[in-house]
């Protein structure tokens, strides 16, 4: 069995080992697979797993052997999951490894926002306290989170694990979802009533822009924004106007509308805004499922039984 990695070196840089996936067939790892490189490197491959490379419906169909494709990931949106569908071929992903992580790392950007660590730790560093007169100082407001609301937009595994955090900071929480479920509220309720809006819904055609100028307007002057979901749920020419007036105070984005982050975007170079390279999900300890998840699908699937399959092709070919 030919299993061809096109990207592995963003879920394993060298921290990890591929020998469980190996135990499974013959399997070659590229660290990165450029569009015209990725084709060439799928010939004669019956599984092929991917990060971030696109895998459209022209390599589906140029590639007779393939059997297989798995996403190193959640989102499978690198794929041409119709075009896998019709010639039977499973897309399987990995539902739920960074669950832990990303809630983690979600307070990790609100508490940055609320205390500048980084920057206060550069000011020391510089010798400005050395230097100083008194016994502390502080470039930035100190925000306490005990007693504030937080408002969640989306409510799935990694909400869920959010709102426990908040809980413990004695913060209240407010949540909306699509569906109107589990407690949910209005989104114009979340807007309204929350000191702190953290995202984490999936991107959809509706709510490309949620976080728009109409939808900022709804929200208490002095708001801070998280993002760890996905970067086009925010309009950022927007976002960045509510910056620099200071009605959103203070934004922390993990994910951005187009990543690699361009040089001309217009969150770039605002002291309120912290950005992130999309790391949120990359412990080694939610690397490590990823993996564990990777080689279970690859087997489920030599076994006749696919499993986490995202485009209904619960039975695999001959």
């Amino acid at each position: 069995m030919k299993i061809v990695v096109l990207d592995g070196h963003t879920e394993n840089p060298g921290d990890l080992s591929w020998a469980e996936l190996e135990k499974l067939g013959n399997v070659t790892v590229y660290d990165f697979s450029e569009p015209a490189e990725a084709c060439a490197r799928m010939i004669n491959a019956e599984i092929v797993l991917t990060n971030k490379t696109v895998i459209t419906r022209e390599m589906i169909e140029s590639h007779p052997h393939l059997r297989m494709i798995g996403v190193l990931a959640t989102g499978f949106n690198v794929v041409d999951t119709v075009a896998a569908a019709e010639r039977h071929i499973p897309v399987c992903n990995v539902p739920s490894y960074a669950t832990d992580a990303v809630a983690q790392y979600t307070f990790a950007l609100l508490l940055e926002l609320c205390h500048r660590v980084g920057a206060h730790n550069q000011a020391v560093q510089e010798g400005r306290w050395t230097q100083g007169r008194e016994f502390c100082f502080w470039d930035y407001p100190q925000i306490e989170l005990s007693g504030k609301t937080m408002g969640l937009i989306g409510y799935g595994r990694i909400g869920k694990a959010v709102e426990r955090i908040a809980r413990a900071f004695d913060m209240t929480v407010l949540h909306t979802t699509p569906s109107g479920r589990e407690g949910s509220v209005s989104l114009d309720e979340v807007l309204r009533q929350s000191d702190v809006i953290s995202l984490h819904c999936p991107l959809t055609k509706e709510n490309r822009h949620l976080i728009s100028h109409e939808t900022i307007a709804k929200m208490k002057p002095g708001v801070l924004l998280i993002n760890t979901g996905r970067g086009p749920l925010v309009d950022e020419a927007a976002l960045r106007e509510a910056l620099l007036n200071g009605h959103v105070a203070g934004a922390a984005m993990d994910v951005t509308e187009q990543e690699p982050i361009p040089a001309d975007s217009p969150l770039l170079g605002l002291d309120n805004c912290l950005i992130t390279p999309h790391i949120a999900w990359a412990a080694k300890e939610a690397r490590q499922r990823l993996m564990n998840t990777v080689v279970e699908n690859v087997r489920a699937f030599l076994q006749g039984s696919p499993v986490n399959v995202v485009n209904g092709v619960l039975e695999t070919r001959p």
